[in-house]
């Protein structure tokens, strides 16, 4: 066997594995969400660019197991320049028969720049469901993996994952 059809191989094998290992990351749920009321950052004042940002936002599931639920939440950032980290955040998650209660553990995030200007964010962390019942119920203690992005002005899609 060639050197060559062996190094293809490897790297056909390696491919289906790295995709198997993707595959494994079970979608919970995709949310559609609107900030509600203003989102203005707050500077701090100990420096140029470095400001807290609180808002509210409620949001629709449109797939997974959320799918159809709504949820109201908050959330705290510090944003430094570009960057930003969850200080706080707290979603209660509604769909008929159930309810859910989830915190962020840690999420980070930054300004998404398209021809060097600003047009959205986009954040990843984890979050932790620390209460869960009813057809919701099977998410209680379990931590998750979100990642977020602006879809739109005061818009966003939220994806959690197992």
């Amino acid at each position: 066997m060639s050197k060559r059809l062996l190094a293809m191989l490897c790297w056909t094998a390696a491919a289906l594995i790295g995709n198997a290992e993707l595959a494994k990351a079970e979608l919970i749920g995709r949310y559609q969400c609107n900030i509600v009321g203003a989102a203005i950052p707050e500077p701090v004042g100990d420096r140029n660019g470095h400001s807290i940002l609180t808002y509210s936002y409620s949001c629709v599931g449109v797939e997974g197991v959320l799918k159809d639920a709504v949820v109201t939440a908050f959330a705290a950032a510090e944003w430094d320049g570009p960057k930003t980290t969850t200080a706080a955040a707290l979603g209660v998650h509604r769909v008929p028969g159930g309810a859910a209660i989830a915190q962020v553990l840690e999420g980070t995030g930054s300004v998404i720049l398209k021809e060097g200007k600003p047009v959205g964010t986009e954040m990843s962390g984890k979050t932790v469901f620390k209460f869960a019942s009813g057809t919701l119920a099977a998410l209680s203690g379990k931590t998750v993996s979100f990642v977020s992005k602006s879809t739109g002005l005061n818009r966003f899609e939220i994806v959690f994952t197992d």
